[in-house]
C-alpha cells in the first residue's frame, strides 16, 4: 500500500521448456500446475509465481494480476540499490526462451503496453531484464530480446 510503481520488468517463460501456445504458464501463474502432464512440471509445481501481464507469441496478452497489486515475479532482487523488486514493479512475461528470438507480434505489444503503462504510472523511471535485478540467479529475457524496440519511459522534464 502507498508503494509508486517505478520499473518494469521483463521476462521470458515457456512451459514445458521451449514449447509454445500451451496452458502451462497460466495453469503455473494461477497456481493450478498439474505435476503429472509433464516431467518438469513435478519439479516447479510448488512454486507460486505470477506476472502482471502475460504476451504470447502471437501477441495476445493476457492479464493475470492487477495493476495495483503485488505480482510474484521477480524473486530475491535488487533494482538502483533497492531489494524486493515485487515491490514497486510491474512483471511482463514473454513467452520465450532466452536463445530464440521473440516475434514482431510479441514486440508490437510492448510498443502499445508499455505507454499506456507510463500514462498511469508517470513515476515508472526504468524498463530492464529479470537478469539485471537478479544477475547471477536469472538469465532472461536472454540474449535474443531487442531492447532497442522497447519503448522506454519519458525522460522528466526539469522546469
Amino acid at each position: 500500500a502507498g508503494e509508486r510503481v517505478t520499473l518494469v520488468v521483463i521476462h521470458n517463460i515457456s512451459l514445458p521448456p521451449r514449447e509454445f501456445g500451451g496452458d502451462g504458464v497460466a495453469q503455473l501463474f494461477g497456481n493450478a500446475l498439474v505435476s503429472s502432464q509433464h516431467p518438469f512440471y513435478a519439479q516447479i509445481a510448488h512454486l507460486r509465481v505470477s506476472a502482471h501481464l502475460f504476451i504470447r507469441r502471437d501477441g495476445q496478452l493476457i492479464q493475470f494480476v492487477p495493476f495495483t497489486a503485488r505480482a510474484w515475479h521477480a524473486g530475491v532482487s535488487c533494482w538502483q540499490g533497492r531489494e524486493r523488486c515485487n515491490d514497486f514493479s510491474i512483471g511482463i512475461e514473454l513467452e520465450g526462451c532466452d536463445d530464440l528470438p521473440f516475434t514482431t507480434m510479441q514486440y508490437a505489444q510492448l510498443a502499445q503496453v508499455l505507454p499506456a503503462l507510463y500514462v498511469r504510472y508517470p513515476s515508472i523511471d526504468s524498463v530492464t531484464g529479470h537478469s539485471h535485478i537478479a544477475p547471477g540467479r536469472k538469465t532472461d529475457p536472454g540474449g535474443c530480446f531487442d531492447w532497442a524496440q522497447v519503448p522506454m519511459p519519458p525522460v522528466p522534464v526539469m522546469g
